[in-house]
């Protein structure tokens, strides 16, 4: 039996309450509707939802910062800053996280962003890998980075991104 499609699509504030519920399952650090909706107005294109079944199944949003590089020594570029991506449990190993951040790349690189970058838990080897294996590399470890105290890798990758052909 094939599984459903699922869509990417841009973010619409109709969508926060949804968004907010899948940070609230899937990760440690929730945020204000605030917060979401400022990140939202700094890059609209980098904030996109993944519908299934015509619901809510994840979202990744960005913002664009300007800072040294991680990948282009002692340079100040501009960079595409994931700040939250998740996935709700039941829509998990589909694919749908990866296409995630690949849309938001490509969103980011309109914007003139020369790297994209992004904290992850340590201990979350499955996204540790996935990140790996799109190309990103672990730049350094920011400790007591999470409310927790758990540390976080932060990994960057150089844009324009050209994913490996398979």
């Amino acid at each position: 039996m094939l599984e459903a499609p699922y869509l990417l699509r841009p973010f619409r504030p109709d969508d926060l309450s949804s968004v907010i519920e899948i940070n609230r399952v899937c990760l440690p650090e929730n945020y204000s509707p605030y917060f979401f909706m400022e990140v939202y107005k700094s890059c609209p294109e980098a904030f996109i939802i993944a519908e299934k079944e015509r619901k809510v199944a994840g979202y990744i949003m960005c913002r664009l910062e300007f800072g040294f590089s991680d990948v282009r020594r002692f340079r100040m570029v501009r960079k595409g800053h994931v700040v939250s991506v998740a996935v709700m449990p039941d829509y998990r190993r589909q694919g749908i996280g990866k296409e995630l951040v690949l849309a938001a790349m490509k969103a980011l690189e309109l914007h003139g962003a020369e790297e994209c970058f992004l904290e992850v838990r340590t201990a979350n080897e499955d996204a540790v890998r996935l990140y790996k294996n799109m190309g990103f590399d672990t730049a350094r470890v920011a400790t007591h980075y999470y409310h927790d105290g758990a540390d976080a890798y932060v990994m960057s990758i150089k844009l324009p991104h050209n994913p490996p052909m398979n």
